[in-house]
C-alpha cells in the first residue's frame, strides 16, 4: 500500500488537524503499513527502528477508533492500555498521545514507578487511555484504583525489552484483568524466539509488519569499530570527543558502577559528564537528561535499561564503551542516533576480551564489522585477557587476535 498523505489513511479530521498543527505532512513507512490494519481491528506484530514514527503508528489509529466508537462519551472507562518497559519510554509515548489528542475530549493517564501514586490515581479516574509500566499498573490493579474490564485495545511497546527486564510475570497478572476479545498490538525493535513465543500467546492471527530487514541497524547510522586495550578505552573516548569537538555524546556501559566511574573520570578530563541508571532517582535522571538536551552536559553515560526509550532529537554520536552481552541490545543502543532520517555515528570500543561479543553482533546483523586501529591507541596483542569465559582454548584466542588486527574471521551465520 502506498500513501502520500495522512488524509489518504482515513483518519478522523480532528486527528488530521492535530497532525498538521505538529507540522507533519507525510506518513512514514511504518505508519503507512500499520495504521490500516489497526483501523480494521486486526492484531499487529510490528518492527521498526527507533525514530521512524512507530509511536504515532499505533497512537493515531487507536485515537481514531475511540473518536468513532459508540462508547466515546463514557469518560473514566479505560479503553486503551499501552505498556512500556521503562518510565522514560512511558513519558515519551504519553507525550505523543497528548500531542495527537489535542482538540478531543479523550483523557489519558500516565503511571510509572518512582513517582507519587496519588496524582496517578486521580488521573486514572477519568482516563480512557492508560500508558504505564507493568509494575506500576499492577500496583493500581491491586489497590483497586483502575478497572480494566472494558479495555478493547492493548499495546506492548518494546516487547523485547519487557522480556529482557523480566516483566513476564507482571504481564500475565495484568492479562487476567483484561478481556480476551481485545485487539492486541505488539511492537519490538528486534524479533527473537522469546518475542515470537510471547506473540503466540497474546495475539490472534496477527499481521506481521516489518519496515526494515529484521534485527538490522538503520542505514543512516555509520558503524565504526576501534580495537583498543580495556585500560585505554576512557583515554581514547576523551581523545575522540575532544579532538573532533563532538557535542551531545551518549555512551553506553554494561553496569551502573562503570557508568558512574566513567562519568567521574571524564569530568576529570574536562568533559562535563553525567550518568543515568536504575539506581538513580527519577528526579536525578530527569535532570541529567534535561541538562544533556539543553547542552550544559556534553556527555551522558547510560546503562541499557536507563537509556531505553530516551528521545533525544538530532543525537549524532553514540559510543559503546563496552559491548553488550545481548547482541540485540547493540541494535537498541545505536538506534538512539540516525533517527528520523538524520545521519548518525555509532562508535564501539572493542578489547580482545570482547571479540566474541562482536562476533555475536555480526551474526545478528549478518554484517561484517571490521575493527580499526587508531594511531597511538593500538592494542597490545600480547597482553593476557582479563575475562577467559569465552577464551578458554587456543584456537579461539588465535582467532580473536586475527579479528582485532582486522583479518577476516571465519563466517558463522545463525541457523
Amino acid at each position: 500500500m502506498s500513501a502520500t498523505s495522512f488524509s489518504s489513511l482515513d483518519l478522523d479530521p480532528v486527528l488530521l488537524n492535530a497532525i498538521e498543527q505538529n507540522n507533519y505532512t507525510t506518513p512514514t513507512a511504518i505508519q503507512i503499513k500499520t495504521i490500516p490494519p489497526i483501523l480494521a481491528g486486526n492484531d499487529v506484530m510490528g518492527s521498526a527502528q527507533t525514530g521512524t514514527g512507530k509511536t504515532a503508528a499505533f497512537v493515531l489509529p487507536l485515537l481514531h477508533k475511540l473518536l468513532n466508537s459508540a462508547k466515546k462519551d463514557e469518560p473514566g472507562i479505560a479503553r486503551v492500555v499501552i505498556l512500556t518497559p521503562t518510565r522514560e519510554l512511558a513519558q515519551q509515548v504519553f507525550a505523543s498521545f497528548e500531542k495527537y489528542a489535542q482538540g478531543t475530549d479523550i483523557k489519558g493517564a500516565l503511571a510509572y514507578g518512582g513517582a507519587s501514586i496519588g496524582p496517578q490515581i486521580k488521573a486514572l479516574k477519568t482516563a480512557q487511555v492508560i500508558v504505564a509500566t507493568p509494575g506500576r499498573l499492577l500496583d493500581h490493579i491491586v489497590k483497586g484504583s483502575v478497572v480494566l474490564s472494558s479495555v478493547d485495545s492493548l499495546v506492548f511497546d518494546e516487547a523485547d525489552r519487557m522480556l529482557d527486564m523480566g516483566f513476564i510475570d507482571e504481564i500475565k497478572r495484568i492479562l487476567r484483568h483484561i478481556p480476551c476479545d481485545r485487539q492486541t498490538l505488539l511492537f519490538s525493535a528486534t524479533f527473537d524466539d522469546s518475542v515470537f513465543e510471547l506473540s503466540k500467546k497474546l495475539l490472534k492471527d496477527p499481521e506481521l509488519i516489518e519496515v526494515d530487514k529484521r534485527n538490522s541497524a538503520a542505514v543512516e547510522v555509520e558503524q565504526v569499530i576501534y580495537a583498543v586495550d580495556e585500560d585505554r578505552k576512557r583515554e581514547l573516548v576523551s581523545h575522540m570527543i575532544g579532538m573532533k569537538n563532538w557535542r551531545q555524546v551518549l555512551i553506553f556501559t554494561r553496569t551502573k558502577q562503570m557508568a558512574d566511574k566513567l562519568a567521574k573520570e571524564m569530568c576529570k578530563d574536562g568533559l562535563k559528564t553525567e550518568s543515568i541508571h536504575g539506581d538513580k532517582s527519577q528526579g536525578a535522571r530527569d535532570r541529567a537528561l534535561h541538562n544533556f538536551k539543553e547542552g550544559s552536559t556534553r556527555v551522558l553515560v547510560a546503562t541499557d535499561v536507563a537509556a531505553r526509550g530516551l528521545d533525544i532529537p538530532a543525537l549524532k554520536y553514540v559510543i559503546n564503551f563496552e559491548l553488550p552481552y545481548i547482541a540485540e541490545d547493540y541494535v537498541h543502543r545505536i538506534g538512539r542516533t540516525g533517527r528520523a532520517g538524520e545521519q548518525g555515528l555509532a562508535m564501539s570500543l572493542v578489547s580482545l576480551d570482547e571479540q566474541w561479543l562482536l562476533e555475536e553482533i555480526e551474526v545478528l546483523l549478518d554484517t561484517r564489522l571490521a575493527p580499526q586501529w587508531l594511531e597511538g591507541y593500538e592494542p597490545d596483542l600480547n597482553k593476557p585477557p582479563k575475562d577467559n569465559r569465552k577464551n578458554t582454548n587456543k584456537a579461539r584466542k588465535d582467532r580473536d587476535k586475527k579479528r582485532i588486527t582486522g583479518q577476516r574471521a571465519p563466517n558463522r551465520r545463525r541457523k
